[in-house]
């Protein structure tokens, strides 16, 4: 049988603040249904579309956290397009790669040889923090996480230091439609028409 607690009772570990789509605040019970569907729904914005084009325009380098040298893996392929299709000076992060196409890959952000603009995450989740932590300590301003990666503790906590960051949004999709269409193969067209090609 649970255990019940009186009313008036409850400490504040027991429960959670939350803040709420219009802005109010409120403590619930951390056990309730409504305090875990709460949890459950992201309620962290990120920078707008507008704002992510001002990103990726103004970045001059870009860092991808969690490279691979494995062409299956999603890194890769945007690590090949950011090659091949910006004018970015892209550096692979990853302590076990020596070089990741055709570049060296170093170990961490503080051996770069530059502080990058952007620091592109490909780590799960719950690595978010480590990877905002060794942003801020280079200086880097943005933390960019790919699709699927969401941490909002994270994303609030680097934002009160001073960073930008972008979650669950793939750098690589988010420039090709900004700058010159995105071909259903993934590959940039230069060109953005919704003309079908005439036989």
């Amino acid at each position: 049988m649970a255990d019940s607690i009186a009313p008036g009772h409850a400490t504040e570990a027991e429960t959670i603040s939350t803040r709420l789509p219009n802005g109010l605040t409120c403590a619930l019970p951390a056990n309730s249904p409504l305090a875990k569907l709460l949890k459950s729904q992201r309620t962290w914005e990120g920078p707008s579309a507008k704002e992510r084009l001002r990103i990726l325009r103004a970045a001059k380098s870009v860092a991808i956290v969690g490279a691979s040298a494995n062409p299956a893996r999603s890194s890769y392929f945007v690590g090949t397009y950011l090659q091949q299709s910006s004018d970015y000076r892209v550096y692979f992060v990853n302590p076990n790669a020596d070089v990741i196409l055709g570049q060296k890959a170093y170990p961490d952000l503080a051996s770069l040889p530059e502080v990058p603009d952007i620091v592109d995450v490909f780590r799960k989740a719950s690595d978010l923090p480590s990877v905002i932590d060794d942003a801020l300590a280079v200086g880097a301003p943005t933390v960019w996480a790919q699709l699927g990666i969401w941490n909002e503790d994270a994303a609030r906590d680097g934002e009160a230091k001073g960073l930008t960051v972008v979650m669950d949004r793939c750098i690589k999709i988010e420039h090709a439609r900004f700058h010159g269409g995105l071909h259903l193969m993934g590959f940039d067209t230069g060109q953005i028409s919704a003309r079908r090609t005439l036989r």
